[in-house]
Order: C-alpha cells, then sequence, then structure tokens
C-alpha cells in the first residue's frame, strides 16, 4: 500500500520509476506527487506552440518549464544525467526525440560530483533502455532515473517541465 510521507501531505512514499504516457493524462499521476494536478492544469489551459521559447513559472521554484528547441545526437554522443531535488517531465512539441534510460542506482560511474545549483549530476554509464516520444507524448524521470536525452537526428522542439520531489 502507498502511505503519505510524513511532514509531507499528499506525497506516496514509494519507489518512484520512470512513466510513458501521453501528457493529456498526466493529471492521472498527481498521488505520486500533488504538484503533477496543478502542472496538468497549466499545460490544459496553455497552447505550448504558441508560446515562445524559455522559462515559465508554474508555481514558483516547485515547479516550472523551460520550452526550447534542441539538435538532436547520436545515441552515443548522449550523456546520462540524474536529478536530486526534481522530477523532469519531457514533452515532445515537434519532431520525434529518444532517450536513453538506466536505474541511478545500477549506475556506478559518476562523470564529475553532483552540481547543486543546476541540481544534476551526469553519469559514464550507459543506458540500458530506449524510447522514443513524438508529439504529445510524455516522459516522466524522477530522481532514481538516469536519462539521455536528444536522441535522433535533426531537431526537437519540447517541454520540459521540473516538479519539485
Amino acid at each position: 500500500p502507498f502511505l503519505p510521507v510524513s511532514g509531507s501531505p499528499g506525497f506516496i512514499k514509494t519507489k518512484k520509476v520512470m512513466i510513458l504516457d501521453t501528457v493529456s493524462r498526466l493529471s492521472r499521476y498527481a498521488a505520486l506527487n500533488p504538484l503533477f494536478l496543478l502542472v496538468a492544469e497549466y499545460l490544459r489551459r496553455s497552447d505550448l506552440n504558441l508560446m515562445v521559447d524559455g522559462r515559465y513559472e508554474i508555481s514558483g521554484e516547485d515547479a516550472f518549464l523551460t520550452l526550447t528547441r534542441s539538435s538532436l545526437r547520436l545515441s552515443t554522443e548522449a550523456s546520462l544525467e540524474a536529478h536530486r531535488l526534481y522530477a523532469d517531465i519531457q514533452i515532445v512539441l515537434s519532431g520525434e526525440e529518444g532517450y536513453g534510460w538506466r536505474s541511478v542506482a545500477s549506475c556506478t560511474a559518476p562523470r564529475g560530483t553532483y552540481c547543486a545549483e543546476r541540481d544534476i549530476l551526469f553519469y559514464d554509464d550507459r543506458p540500458d533502455t530506449f524510447l522514443t516520444l513524438r508529439p504529445g507524448g510524455m516522459a516522466v524521470f524522477f530522481p532514481s532515473d538516469a536519462h539521455a536525452p536528444l536522441i535522433g537526428s535533426g531537431e526537437v522542439r519540447k517541454c520540459i517541465v521540473k516538479v519539485r520531489c
């Protein structure tokens, strides 16, 4: 059974693992983090395709998004990264984007040290699973998930939502 974490009403105490779904279904995961409901409502009311690239606050530093256009790279050039404070909700708006995934628990080769300012740690480990998102697709990466974004060819326009865990 899921139990609330003491001192954090609404949060679920369980190991959270990557979610692969469509962005229209994000609210279904609110039991994992109540901020997901707030983010889902913001995304429902916003036309991300009409918004200019940049950062948008949803709930201060607890939930915010960045719209960006990026060039894709070969899977061999993509580095695994993980975050300690935030879950990443990755949403593809145009193009296709591949991701590599590996459990942080199975990563053994950190590259450097954790950067608290950027909430990121890179790994030299290789992903053991790959996935592709198309427009409307969503992947949620929790702090237990190392992920290697921007895999493919060409360019992708995407939304990255950071949600405090």
